[in-house]
């Protein structure tokens, strides 16, 4: 087993000989990149190691070395990226259905007060004030979050846009944007510990 210093000086790892063959391959790591071996305490470019010397070359020193995402961040953000989706699928039916009745003049504040009691005096204001015209932008403008935060929720599974999913998971959770904010919530908090990891925040490219 294997670990390395990043481009951004972190370290990753650790990983298989096969692994770091492929990360070879792939670009991420060369020949100056620095490789500890599990059980020594020093650290030596990688191209010093018999194990890799056919496989890897020296880069100029012009170009950067490329950052290698943690092998746990993909899985850290999958289940994550998955509830934070179904949160912008909810919502989206749910302000699509809200839509559909303002427009067909059925929602509640449609009907009128009907001799409400006096106590839900403040649950009819509330009615009125998200039905006819103003709901339909209400419902418009809870589309477009909802589909922001499904946007993000495929960028954050694919490990890009690390300010765009932030801000679409505190979306995800405020009322007077999100449909759903019952379920954002605790989903939205759920998704910002995992962004909070260090791991994972800096396999975001």
């Amino acid at each position: 087993m294997y670990k390395i210093i990043g481009a951004d000086q972190k370290e990753y790892g650790p990983v298989s000989a096969d692994e770091m063959r492929r990360w070879i391959a792939e670009g991420r790591v060369n020949g100056q990149t620095l490789l500890q071996a599990e059980g020594q305490a020093d650290w030596r470019p990688l191209s010093t190691f018999a194990e890799f010397s056919m496989s890897s070359q020296p880069v100029p020193g012009s170009v950067p070395l490329s950052p290698v995402p943690g092998p746990d961040a993909a899985r850290l953000v999958s289940g994550p990226a998955t509830a934070l989706m179904v949160v912008g699928i909810l919502c989206a039916v749910t302000a699509a259905l809200s839509l559909l009745m303002n427009l067909l003049g059925v929602g509640a504040g449609a009907r009128g007060g009907q001799n409400l009691p006096p106590q839900f005096a403040q649950f009819e204001q509330l009615a009125q004030m998200t039905s006819g015209s103003v709901g339909v932008v209400f419902n418009l403008l809870g589309l477009a979050v909802s589909g922001f935060i499904i946007f993000a929720s495929t960028k954050m599974r694919k490990l890009e846009s690390y300010g765009l999913v932030m801000t679409a998971t505190i979306l995800s959770m405020l009322p007077c944007l999100s449909p759903c904010c019952c379920v954002g919530l605790p989903i939205g908090i759920w998704v910002l510990v995992v962004l909070s990891k260090a791991e994972v925040k800096s396999s975001f490219h």
